[in-house]
């Protein structure tokens, strides 16, 4: 039976807790309908092609956009009608770094410090102690120009968690960092996390969702098309996945359409001339192979794997279409 004083409850306790997001742009339909629930003290991740709509989301979840339609409650506040208690209560590293290259990271941080109206000893301790908790203090009078790529988006997270914020937005914050930099980062946001901050973290990175998120939320043409643990939606996608690499490029249209019409759409890479797809049992891969042999198709390599997150992305990518105009 349906019980909507718990529906209520869980709503009220969600650290963010969004239904039905709209919002266009210049015609175009961007959100269409997005619903997000994010539990308190857990890293969701927000994953989705380029354009699908995760950095608008995350700027209506931050205040920085209204929606057109829906409702976004975000640390128990309305992201409406209660924008300023919505700020309290969060932080945000956006795509782009937001410290000046000019100051050293100590001012950087008491100058954010001021922004929040600490007081000048309050901001100086503030400061020296995320110095400290990001691997900054070494370089706390540099300025924030000399740091590396990795450093500056340490610094650009301390100055995020100044005001010791409950819900932490994380808008792909490793984009364009060396692998070592990136697993420092990871390191601090597990941190965060283990200290009970809630994050949703967006990321063009599967392998860092895998390893970071409680949950995973696949956001593709506005909506999200599906949300579960990342074992979860690794088994939505099949057992294995069969990866056949073709002697020719050419063959992998005529592969594709040699298989049974009631197969999921196999995945193309004509650079690496191979073709993925889900198998569900032995017989399915006898089957598949006979088929392709039978075709005439020459293989010039069989791999048989574990579903990963690619596997999840594509299978739910690609079969939505693209965004469209708005009808007027």
């Amino acid at each position: 039976m349906y019980d909507i004083h718990s529906r209520t409850h869980a709503i009220t306790e969600a650290a963010i807790h969004a239904r039905g997001l709209h919002k266009s742009f210049g015609g175009t339909h961007v959100l269409t309908g997005v619903d997000l629930t994010v539990p308190p003290g857990t890293l969701q991740a927000l994953l989705g092609p380029n354009g699908s709509g995760k950095t608008t989301t995350v700027r209506i979840l931050t205040t920085l956009l209204a929606p057109d339609r829906g409702t976004a409650i975000v640390g128990g506040h309305d992201v409406t009608r209660e924008s300023a208690a919505v700020r309290r209560s969060i932080g945000l590293t956006a795509q782009q770094a937001t410290v000046d290259g000019l100051l050293t990271g100590r001012e950087n941080l008491e100058l954010f410090a001021g922004l929040y109206h600490l007081g000048r000893r309050e901001a100086r301790r503030r400061a020296a102690e995320l110095l400290e908790r990001f691997d900054l203090a070494a370089a706390a009078d540099r300025r924030a120009a000399t740091y590396s790529g990795g450093m500056r988006r340490r610094l650009d997270l301390a100055a995020s968690m100044v005001a010791a914020p409950r819900i932490l937005f994380l808008d792909e914050p490793t984009t364009g960092l060396d692998p070592r930099s990136r697993a420092e980062l990871w390191s601090v946001i597990r941190e965060l996390l283990a200290a009970g901050t809630t994050i949703l973290l967006t990321t063009q990175y599967l392998e860092e969702a895998d390893h970071l998120a409680d949950r995973i939320a696949v956001i593709h043409t506005g909506r999200v098309v599906a949300d579960d643990t990342p074992a979860a939606l690794k088994r939505q996608v099949g057992s294995e996945r069969l990866i056949l690499r073709l002697a020719h490029a050419a063959d992998l249209p005529r592969a594709a359409a040699t298989l049974p019409p009631g197969d999921a759409a196999p995945h193309l890479d004509p650079d690496a001339r191979e073709l993925t797809l889900a198998v569900q049992s032995p017989d399915h891969l006898r089957h598949t192979l006979d088929l392709l042999h039978r075709a005439g198709i020459p293989i010039a390599q069989v791999e048989l794997r574990t579903p990963t997150l690619d596997d999840v992305f594509f299978a739910l990518t690609a079969t939505t279409p693209p965004l469209t105009p708005a009808t007027p």
